[in-house]
């Protein structure tokens, strides 16, 4: 029995995902398994495992698709069966092998898919010499793990699965940890799996419906329409309120694609599918999904030996799952979620009724996707209706990351450490779309296309470095906005983010990074590079694939012919590190010459000291310090008896402070830039001020006049100064700090009420300036 496929003419669509089978046999027998469980037995009359003749026919054939399409990166997913049954030496042989194939052809990408049961550290070795990403699947906890994925004896796996996981989260270990696959079972508690996989701490999650066709459809229980969908939803909800902790790629590719983006699964979207199997024996497939349909229902009859990866990408099977909206039958093309839901994976399509065989229907799941989707696409519109409110004019924008109660905790002063890391990952999105929109002025696609890959395989690495401080003063610089760099270079820019980025995420991948005149190479969160003879071509950073770069960048900068100057960090206590900031500086906050250790421990010195204090006399604003906090740049002293410290507008984290003469001094100050910090981050979110508000406001710390966000910005951080003194006159029984205290209060509230009256507030401006005063009238 075969499909209704028909050829479709148009170009061939590059294949760039490839999935490479090196074992036919599994030592689990999963009930829910597509490959061993389902409809098709092509598993049967197949070796065991893949011969080196394979491999090398397989890489020498990807590389030949690569060259011919000019692909940067090839994604190569190691799977099975059981991939780890192929044994430590055929995974070597492997990865060798495709890696000398593509070397100065393209990027490789490379994972392994596991089971975990056979994991260890020789394999986490291997891989780590490698560079193979692995993912692990796990349906949650014991129970939930135990409803298929068992021995053929009935013993569970979960041990086992568990005891892989945390090899993997080893710090050794930990940038190999791909992610967790978790297969949906509607009779598990959706809470209690999310809980089980998020504590689990992984880089990713994922979620999939259960391979079903309207053949052999999917569990139902009785009475209940939308089983899928009202288990979804309880997830999406739960990874909702945790502030989206664990980056989820079913949620995220829904909510990209029903932002008009790409989808980023399979199984969604209208995007063409680039995939293709290599099974053990070197025939070529289309997705084993397809297994579930029909027996042979992947088979193509081609293979490595006789045929290339443009001959299997013209496969009418293929080109099917290529055609967009005009490849959905018509009850898909007429839904309204059809650009996000894609009509679902194809093999959830398949009904082999007399006269309606094929794919061309819409997916067993059809109801519980119009349900599921349509109810997160009235959601996001909702947002997008308070953002722009409902005369089209600005409207709270901190709704979309902040919960009222934490908005009203940051307006009255401290915050807790939540509210403030919420501002945090609002912040990282806004340097995402900033690099978004740099990403599209670079000429060259080379680094673009390493950006894309990383944002797609290793986001937490790419924002560990959009986490920097001083990443948007350069993304800003590039675009040409307020507070950026002044003829910041693009390819720079996307370069030096790009390797720091690859750093993190443990990739062997040499990115030129330019040299800029003054002779430095700066890599964000890692540290520079200093040469006395400024090369004149880009450098490429390049470490060894199994290399730490904490340790390695030094020898890598001698053999470039420079000095590094590594990112040093001032260590708070067990779990709370401070960058000593003086390798990549922000505008008007140039550092003082380069700290020697005597002067990096006097530092380090002082800032336990003063981090004590806080947590002692301030503890309402501990919590915010910690997640606020990134990097302190050392300022040049003043006069004497002359305090110095700054924040920069546009580099959330960062303070610049010239160490004072004693840790009560750098408490205040911390305490008083932190609310700067946290104020331009909320600015960022929505204008607090009108723009035409010409007033100029006099204030009694200041003897100018200022203007209305000026104002707001003194009343704002001038609460912190006030707790600061407070707090000295209770524990010191210090008169003169209760003097300060009152004397700042009388001066904060006059300004707060001439701002109020100035009419120069938007209104969450005025929400926010409200919450403030009833924070002064409980102190009086």
């Amino acid at each position: 029995m075969t499909p209704d496929l028909r050829p479709i003419g148009g170009p061939v669509v590059p294949l760039r995902q490839f999935v490479l089978k090196l074992h036919s046999r599994c030592d689990l027998a999963c009930d829910h398994c597509y490959v061993y469980e389902h409809q098709d037995s092509s598993w049967r009359g197949r070796p065991g495992a893949a011969s080196d003749a394979v491999l090398r026919a397989a890489a020498a054939r990807i590389a030949e698709h690569a060259r011919s399409h000019a692909l940067p990166v090839v994604y190569v997913v190691l799977h099975g069966g059981e991939p780890l049954l192929a044994g430590h030496e055929l995974l070597r042989r492997a990865a060798e092998i495709l890696h000398r194939a593509l070397d100065g052809v393209a990027e490789l990408d490379l994972c392994v898919h596991t089971n975990g049961v056979r994991l260890d550290e020789a394999f986490c070795e291997l891989f780590l010499h490698y560079g193979i990403r692995v993912g692990i699947s796990l349906d949650g906890d014991r129970r939930a793990n135990d409803l298929h994925r068992r021995y053929r004896n009935g013993r569970s796996s979960h041990a086992e699965v568990m005891r892989a996981v945390q090899l993997l989260k080893r710090p050794r270990y930990r940038h190999l940890f791909a992610g967790l696959l978790c297969t949906v079972d509607v009779r598990n508690d959706p809470r209690q799996v999310y809980d089980a996989l998020v504590e689990l701490a992984p880089p990713q999650l994922d979620f999939l419906l259960p391979h079903a066709t309207w053949d052999r459809p999917p569990l139902r229980p009785e009475g209940v329409r939308t089983p899928y969908a009202d288990w979804l939803r309880v997830v999406h909800e739960r990874w909702e309120e945790d502030g989206r902790a664990v980056p989820v790629r079913i949620f995220e590719s829904l909510h990209q694609a029903l932002a008009g983006g790409r989808s980023r699964s399979e199984s969604f979207g209208l995007e063409p599918v680039d995939l293709v199997v290599i099974e053990v024996d070197g025939t070529l497939e289309q997705a084993d999904s397809l297994k579930t349909a029909f027996d042979g229902a992947p088979a193509t009859g081609l293979d490595v030996f006789a045929d290339s990866f443009d001959e299997i990408a013209a496969h009418p099977g293929i080109l099917a799952r290529q055609q967009g909206l005009d490849g959905l039958c018509r009850q898909c093309r007429d839904c309204p979620v059809v650009r996000a839901c894609g009509g679902g994976l194809y093999a959830h399509r398949y009904r082999s009724e007399p006269g309606g065989g094929g794919f061309d229907h819409p997916s067993v799941y059809c109801d519980d996707l119009l349900d599921f989707i349509g109810g997160l696409e009235a959601a996001d519109a909702a947002r997008t209706a308070r953002r722009t409110g409902p005369s089209g004019t600005a409207a709270p924008v901190h709704a979309l990351v902040l919960r009222e109660e934490q908005f009203a905790e940051l307006a009255q002063g401290p915050g807790s450490a939540e509210a403030v890391q919420a501002l945090a990952e609002s912040q990282g999105e806004l340097n995402r779309g900033l690099l978004a929109r740099v990403i599209g002025l670079c000429p060259d696609d080379q680094v673009p296309r390493l950006l894309t890959a990383l944002d797609a395989q290793a986001p937490a690495a790419l924002d560990a470095v959009l986490a920097q401080p001083f990443v948007q003063y350069w993304l800003r610089g590039c675009l040409d906005l307020p507070g950026g760099f002044r003829g910041a270079d693009v390819e720079a820019a996307l370069a030096r983010t790009a390797a720091a980025a690859v750093l993190h995420a443990g990739w062997h991948r040499p990115v030129p990074v330019p040299v800029r005149r003054n002779g430095v190479l700066s890599l964000p969160t890692w540290g520079r590079v200093v040469f006395d003879r400024i090369p004149g071509d880009p450098v490429p950073v390049d470490l060894p694939p199994s290399a730490d770069p904490a340790t390695a960048l030094a020898d890598w900068a001698e053999r470039v012919g420079g000095r590094w100057e590594p990112l040093r960090r001032l260590v708070v206590d067990g779990t709370v590190g401070v960058a000593l900031e003086d390798t990549d500086p922000a505008a008007g906050m140039l550092p003082v010459e380069r700290p020697d250790e005597s002067g990096f421990a006097a530092w380090e010195a002082a800032l336990r000291e003063a981090w004590r204090i806080v947590g002692a006399r301030l503890p309402a604003y501990a919590g915010g310090l910690a997640a606020g906090l990134r990097s302190i740049v050392p300022q040049r002293p003043g006069a004497p008896g002359e305090e110095v410290s700054g924040t920069p507008r546009y580099g959330f984290g960062a303070v610049g402070i010239a160490r004072p003469v004693s840790a009560e001094r750098l408490a205040l100050l911390l305490v008083h830039e932190l609310q700067h910090v946290k104020l331009d981050a909320l600015l960022d979110l929505d204008r607090f001020c009108l723009p035409d508000a010409e007033v100029l406001i006099p204030v009694g710390w200041r003897p100018d006049p200022r203007p209305p966000e000026g104002v707001l910005q003194g009343v704002y951080a001038h609460l912190a100064v006030m707790d600061y003194w407070m707090s000295r006159a209770r524990s010191d029984a210090d008169p003169d700090a209760l003097r300060r205290h009152e004397r700042l209060r009388s001066e904060v509230t006059a300004a707060a009420e001439q701002l109020r009256g100035s009419r120069a507030l938007t209104d969450i401006g005025s929400q926010f300036l409200e919450w403030i005063e009833m924070r002064l009238k409980l102190t009086d």
